[in-house]
């Protein structure tokens, strides 16, 4: 397969991507804020807890720091695409809940620019909306819903400064609607659906650095650091009143700017790992938002979202014990945890989730691409008090491509 033919096929997948990405999720909790946050994490760091941020690899792509794109080989073309199913299960109170969902996660490339600067670019998901459920009232029935996501198109680069140093960022844009819909159906009056949309269309920055240093043979310590500054958010948002009993025309209640009224805080992380040679690896990574500075303007007949900071510890390992031996011996074993306090309260509670995850990387024969199954576990509730409990199950599926530029095969 030439370079064209590769590229056609990696352009062709993005805009496919483009069409069809939607991060699933089906939590009342979305219904807050921007909805589920992502942390841009590949089906492989997915397998390892989440972590990313001192992670540097020539044979994969890492997102999470934009630093480790200097890494890859001046021959070497990687794609990555990810798919997610998930199980889902909610209890509140005595009443339980099922449902799953899943599709495609993202879309990512990397290719080197030259021999010390390396370059990235795809499609992921920022954050995702997804829920449904009612109750009784006095006088009759009150149903909410949501739908939706922000997804972000980015481009990346990073540059080797000195040996084990490198440095990088991703230039995204954000583009998206989350919609929330409260549905009122009295007894003998008129129905109304008040419908909230937020569309968000803006640019963000991200900026990473990574350090390895050598401190024996085939032993090595990295670090990472990321750093993505606040901004004002830009885009619209709305709230309509539909008269469902009658043919009158839609009522906008409110319709506002999301400039000085919409925000995203500054973001931190940081990772350190361990690695010896290419069989094992361990690593740490802590995550930090201050939320309680962004804003979130409140809007017409729906909750107001009261932001907590947000903070996430991470921890995983991958082992591989032979790359040259048995099928068996050539995989690769991950395993990884994670606790987050989310960004959201409701009543004073905090809510946080905390999961742990395993996969595996299958190799395949005759080239250096790789097959990732991963399995998670997940649980998310309010704290102290646990109005609402959610468990999750996900299998995910990463396929990483792995492909020599410029290079021509020989014929005997």
């Amino acid at each position: 397969m030439n370079i064209n033919s590769r590229l056609v096929a990696a352009i062709a997948a993005a805009s496919i991507a483009c069409a069809t990405l939607c991060a699933q999720t089906t939590s009342p909790y979305s219904r807050f804020g921007f909805g589920t946050l992502s942390d841009n994490a590949t089906s492989a760091q997915r397998q390892m807890g989440g972590v990313g941020y001192a992670l540097g690899s020539g044979r994969s792509i890492n997102v999470m720091n934009p630093a480790s794109y200097s890494r890859i080989d001046s021959l070497t073309f990687l794609f990555d695409m990810g798919v997610d199913f998930t199980i889902f299960n909610r209890t509140q109170g005595d009443t339980r809940f099922s449902d799953n969902g899943g599709g495609l996660e993202y879309v990512t490339m990397q290719f080197p620019i030259s021999k010390r600067i390396g370059a990235s670019f795809g499609l992921l998901p920022f954050s995702s909306v997804g829920y449904a459920f009612g109750s009784e009232i006095n006088n009759g029935s009150y149903t909410q819903q949501g739908s939706g996501g922000i997804n972000q198109l980015y481009v990346g680069a990073a540059y080797n400064i000195v040996n084990g140093l490198s440095a990088g960022f991703n230039f995204s844009y954000l583009f998206g609607t989350n919609n929330n819909e409260v549905y009122i159906n009295p007894d003998g009056g008129y129905s109304a659906l008040f419908r909230q949309e937020l569309q968000v269309r803006d640019f963000r920055v991200q900026f990473g650095l990574q350090y390895e240093q050598k401190i024996a043979a085939d032993r090595y310590i990295g670090v990472g650091l990321v750093f993505a500054p606040g901004k004002d958010l830009l885009g619209s948002g709305r709230v309509i009143k539909y008269d469902v009993s009658s043919n009158e025309k839609p009522d906008t209640l409110q319709d506002i700017s999301l400039r000085r009224n919409f925000s995203l805080p500054t973001t931190w992380g940081v990772g350190i790992n361990y690695r010896h040679s290419g069989k094992l690896l361990v690593e740490a990574d802590f995550t930090y938002q201050p939320w309680t500075k962004a804003r979130f303007a409140e809007m017409s007949d729906f909750p107001t979202t009261v932001y907590a900071d947000r903070w996430k510890v991470a921890l995983g390992t991958q082992f591989r014990p032979r790359e040259r031996g048995s099928y068996f011996q050539a995989m690769t074993y991950r395993l990884g945890a994670f606790y987050n306090r989310d960004y959201i309260t409701i009543g004073g509670n905090h809510v946080h989730d905390y999961g742990l995850a395993c996969g595996f990387g299958f190799p395949t024969y005759s080239t250096k691409s790789i097959i990732n199954l991963g399995f998670e576990y997940r649980r998310r509730q309010a704290h102290p008090v646990a109005m609402v409990k959610e468990n999750y199950f996900s299998i995910t599926l990463g396929i990483n491509f792995n492909e020599m530029w410029f290079h021509k095969r020989k014929i005997d």
